[in-house]
C-alpha cells in the first residue's frame, strides 16, 4: 500500500530463504540444529503459510474481497517488503526455539534483504 513503484501491482516473487543459526556448542552428532528439523518446523510452516500465498497489509481494501471470494491471502500488520518477510520468518523460528540469529530473504538473484535484530532486540 502506498507505494507508487511497478510493484504497487499485484504481483509474485519466488523467494529463497536463508536461516543462520548459531550456537555455542554442538550436541553430540555435531550439530547445532538438524537440518532435518528445521525443514520439518520451518519449511512446512513456510509451505502452508506463505507458498502461493497473497500477502497483504492488513488495512488493504482487497483482503475482505479476496477472502470473501476464497483466494487464500495473509492479512500481515507489515506491508509485505522482503525485509518484513525476513523479520516475519525470523520471528516465527525464534517462537520455535530455534537459535536464530539472521534471516536473509532472496527476492531476485540480486536482490535480498537480511534481518538480524539488535543486542537489545533479542533480548
Amino acid at each position: 500500500m502506498d507505494y507508487d513503484g511497478k510493484c504497487r501491482n499485484i504481483h509474485g516473487h519466488n523467494s529463497k530463504a536463508c536461516i543462520t543459526l548459531e550456537g555455542e556448542s554442538l550436541d553430540r552428532l555435531g550439530m547445532i540444529v538438524d537440518f532435518v528439523e528445521i525443514k520439518r518446523v520451518v519449511g512446512r510452516w513456510i509451505d502452508e503459510t506463505l507458498d502461493h500465498t497473497l500477502l497483504l497489509h492488513k488495512n488493504d481494501p482487497l483482503v475482505k474481497a479476496l477472502q470473501s471470494a476464497g483466494e487464500k491471502v495473509l492479512p500481515m500488520e507489515a506491508t509485505p517488503t522482503t525485509e518484513n518477510l525476513a523479520k516475519f520468518i525470523f520471528e516465527y523460528v525464534q517462537g520455535r526455539g530455534l537459535p536464530v540469529v539472521e534471516v536473509t530473504l532472496w527476492e531476485t538473484p540480486y536482490s535480498y534483504a537480511t534481518y538480524r535484530p539488535t543486542q537489545t532486540d533479542r533480548s
